[in-house]
């Protein structure tokens, strides 16, 4: 496996499923969608599709399970999937449902209210097709995104997948990815906590970390999780950079990089993505980090929750105009 870690890039792509949207951003400051007000968009969104974008980006071997309506919104995240390098193959185009949305207003403290049609969107609406069987057979690590576990499509299609993708070798990371606005029910929450037990990466953000354990503090969640048999911990912290603990050897810590936030929308999606490829690739934990950190860092620069998302070079670029980490 890549750094003892994660299977290599050469077993096959990593897969997600989940939620392909478009983002409408306000472009107000304030509290919710009460009000007419002016947006910015369409921008190709969802989680899942953020992170998969920034794989392919950073030159990994990636696929995407989803669905998106025959509508211009589901062009505009096939074309950016496609051209950033991703397997669309495992991607349905519903015929009669449009391709899911979110909007977005910033709050005068950084938060964000969302409001999300994916139930009742296309994102919803795929399944185990023989291209998605067909993908899953020939993958080589599977990541799961927690805002997919509220949809049971893409439930369905994780359960299937996860045994399938250990039993060839394969490796599986998890990111909690919490979202207030996504209600997961007793089943949901029972699925979650045994890809918990099946994971080697975590990517969790702040209390991510207990939650993905069931304990509280940080040390007696990582022995517990260490203990389950997650042999890599990635903690997102914000301007603060991120840590990396694994169960044998002392934490490694990256600093952040000092850049004027615009939208922070998809930071943590370009974070894991870009670290879980560059893992993959075989790059050491501090190599990958410094990049992870690069990237999440770029995407918070422009507005839109994928637009910042960068190649390798572009990251290398970042990394040298920004002097290194500040």
């Amino acid at each position: 496996m890549a750094g003892d870690t994660l299977a290599p890039d050469a077993l096959g792509p990593t897969i997600c499923a989940g939620e392909i949207l478009v983002e409408i951003v306000a472009t107000t400051i304030g509290d919710g969608f009460r009000a007419a007000q002016p947006l910015s968009g369409p921008y190709p969104s969802g989680a899942p599709a953020i992170f998969i974008d920034q794989c392919g980006r950073m030159g990994g071997s990636a696929a995407m399970i989803g669905a998106v309506g025959a509508d211009d919104f589901g062009a505009v995240n096939l074309d950016r999937l496609t051209g950033d390098g991703v397997d669309v193959s495992g991607i349905a185009t519903d015929p009669v449902y449009p391709t899911g949305s979110a909007f977005v207003r910033y709050r005068r403290d950084g938060s964000r209210d969302f409001v999300f049609n994916i139930t009742t969107s296309a994102a919803a609406r795929f399944g185990l097709s023989e291209s998605v069987r067909d993908l899953i057979g020939r993958a080589g690590h599977l990541h799961v995104m927690g805002t997919a576990l509220s949809m049971p499509a893409a439930c369905e299609v994780i359960e299937y997948t996860a045994p399938i993708i250990k039993a060839r070798g394969g490796s599986i990371s998890v990111d909690p990815n919490l979202r207030k606005e996504l209600v997961r029910d007793a089943g949901t929450e029972a699925l979650f906590a045994r890809l918990i037990g099946m994971a080697d990466l975590l990517l969790p953000s702040g209390e991510e970390l207990e939650r993905a354990a069931g304990v509280s503090g940080q040390d007696a969640a990582l022995s517990r999780l260490f203990g389950m048999g997650v042999r890599e911990i990635a903690l997102k912290q914000g301007a603060g950079g991120a840590t990396v603990f694994t169960p044998d050897a002392a934490p490694i810590h990256a600093p952040g990089f000092s850049v004027r936030e615009i939208d922070p929308t998809g930071a943590g999606d370009c974070f894991g993505g870009a670290y879980l490829a560059c893992r993959r690739l075989g790059l050491s934990i501090a190599e990958a980090l410094r990049y992870a950190n690069a990237a999440g860092a770029r995407n918070v620069t422009v507005v839109g929750p994928m637009e910042g998302a960068g190649t390798r070079a572009e990251l290398d670029a970042f990394i040298a105009e920004h002097g290194g980490a500040a």
